[in-house]
Formats: C-alpha cells, structure tokens, sequence
C-alpha cells in the first residue's frame, strides 16, 4: 500500500484546537486523517478487528460515520486528549464492565497497531505521566533537579521546608474536581512549615524547593526538532495567567539537549512538553508532560510546530530514530 493511501489516525475530544491545527495541515497536505473520540464508542465509532492463525497481526478496521481506516494502513497516531469511554444508557454497574471491556478491547487494539508510529503511544503516556518516575528519569538523563519530597508525614514535610526554607507545593495529579459544578484546580504555590497539619497524613503531597529564576522556558519536542521558548513574566505558575506573559526564541544548551532526548528515549517518546526554570546560563527542570500544549506559542514566536508534528505524523515510521 502507497503512503498515500496510508491515513494518520487522530484520537481525542470533539473541543481540541491543538489538533485542529494538525488535521488542517495534513488535509492541506493531501494526507488522509481519520479522527476519532473513545467517547463516541459505541454510538458513532465502531471496530472489528482478528487475529491468529496465518494472520500473526491484528486485521480490521475502524469506523467513525465519515471515514472507514484499515487497521494495518494507519502510518500514525496522534494520542491528544479522548473523552473516555462512557456508557450513561447503562446503569453503574452494567457501565462498569462496559467499560472495562471498551478499554481494553478497542483500547487493546488501538495500542497494537502494526507499522504505526504513536506520537506518543498511550501505555508510554501513562508511565510518564507519574511525576516520581519522570523526576527519577530527569535526574538519571542529566538535568538539574530540585531538591524534592513525596510524603504523607507532616513532620517529614515540616523538616523539609525548614531545611529548604523557599518550598513550593504541587499536586501529583489534577483529576477532575467539580464544586457547584465548575471545575477546581490546585495551584502551584509556596508553603511554611506552620501550614502544615495532620492532613497531610491522609494521602501523599509533593514539596519541592522553589527555585530563584529569571524566566521559564517550555521546549516542545517533536521528533528530532526541539522549539525553545523563553517565557517572561512575574508569576510563580506562569500557567495561571496567560494575558501577562512575553515570549522569546532562544537556543538549547547542548547538554539539555541530550538530557532531553536521554528522557525522551527512557519512556519511549517522539513528543515531550518540557519545563524548565531559567537562572542565567542554569536550566532547571521542573517537569515533562508527554501530552502538553504548544500551539499558543505558535503565533507570537513563529516557530513551525504545526509543520514539525505533520511532518512527523506523514512520514509515520519512517520518522523514528
């Protein structure tokens, strides 16, 4: 089969502007996209797929009411952001075990596919998603971390920021938390040691020493190409407020660049979200987010990422180191 006749699988929520983006470049393209939401199952996204005897690779397809994709002829796949699957016609428990047997049926089928580059596959998502093991990969790759603490003892976290005397507090992970039904979040903010009480006990927090920067950077990787951009502004989080940032082109050192691609390569990934924290020439990492946003960034520095990721996306496994 011609790459031509090859589509780019595209898996994530109806509301993405970020692959908005990418679908139109690669439509632009002439390259054929076939995009789908794990929240449309079953109601407008269907599969079949076999497997054994002469046939040692998953066969099939895909359906959404528009496109129609052979397994076996999908060169890549962009893992953005699905819905997840949901069953609301069920009852809980019947929607319980429907949705165990979506996530790892379709699920199980969408992460097999044959001759496919994942940008990123979804099982190296999830283990990079964990911060412990990417502060663990980022200080074993070579980058400069911060002193760290993940604890549920309050006198372990009290005598972590009195030895660091600056300590920031984050949360591990941000599920979705509904309060009169609109959605909260946990900023990232600093803490004393007086703050801390016996809830802390109830499960585990991550204390970190707060670094004295000059600037952030967030470097987008895609494939072999890193987009680093200076990001100017007077926040802690530069993520709570977007109206107050300025934006800057600048150059990877050589050795975060090597860091970089050494964390890349440990979880198994061709596209990374890096932070990093800027103080003069010393660059300090904060955190990877193997699903992060980069297409604000577009316009005000005018770099082509949209351009780098369909690149990446139409050259499918042609494009893996």
């Amino acid at each position: 089969m011609t790459d031509v006749a090859r589509p780019v699988a595209v898996v994530t929520n109806l509301e993405d502007p970020t692959a908005d983006l990418v679908v139109a470049e690669l439509h632009d393209r002439g390259v054929p996209v076939v995009r789908f939401d794990s929240g449309d199952f079953p109601a407008t996204l269907s599969c079949s797929a076999s497997i054994g005897g002469e046939q040692t690779r998953w066969g099939g397809s895909i359906a959404t009411p528009t496109r129609v994709a052979e397994l076996s002829a999908i060169r890549s796949l962009y893992y953005r952001r699905p819905s997840g699957f949901t069953f609301p016609h069920l009852d809980e428990q019947d929607a319980r075990f429907a949705v165990a047997q979506a996530r790892y049926g379709l699920g199980g089928i969408v992460t097999s596919l044959p001759d496919c580059l994942y940008v990123n596959h979804p099982n190296r998502i999830g283990d990079a998603e964990y911060k412990p093991a990417g502060l663990a990969a980022a200080a074993a790759s070579g980058f400069n971390v911060p002193p760290t603490l993940i604890t549920n003892r309050p006198d372990d976290a009290r005598a972590f920021i009195k030895q660091h005397e600056r300590v920031i507090f984050k949360p591990l992970s941000v599920p979705l938390y509904l309060r009169d039904g609109v959605s909260q979040t946990v900023t990232v903010a600093e803490v004393t040691a007086d703050e801390i009480d016996d809830a802390v006990a109830g499960s585990m927090h991550l204390f970190q020493a707060r670094i004295d920067k000059d600037a952030d950077v967030r470097v987008t990787v895609i494939g072999e190409r890193i987009f680093a951009v200076r990001i100017d502004c007077d926040l802690l989080d530069w993520r709570t407020d977007y109206t107050t940032h300025t934006y800057s082109v600048i150059e990877t050192p050589p050795p975060v660049a090597r860091a970089i691609f050494a964390y890349l390569r440990h979880f198994g990934l061709v596209f990374g979200a890096f932070d990093f924290a800027l103080k003069r020439d010393e660059w300090t990492f904060i955190e990877c987010n193997p699903s992060g946003q980069w297409a604000w960034m577009e316009p005000p520095t005018g770099l082509p990422m949209t351009a780098a990721l369909a690149d990446l996306l139409e050259r499918g496994t042609h494009a893996t180191r």
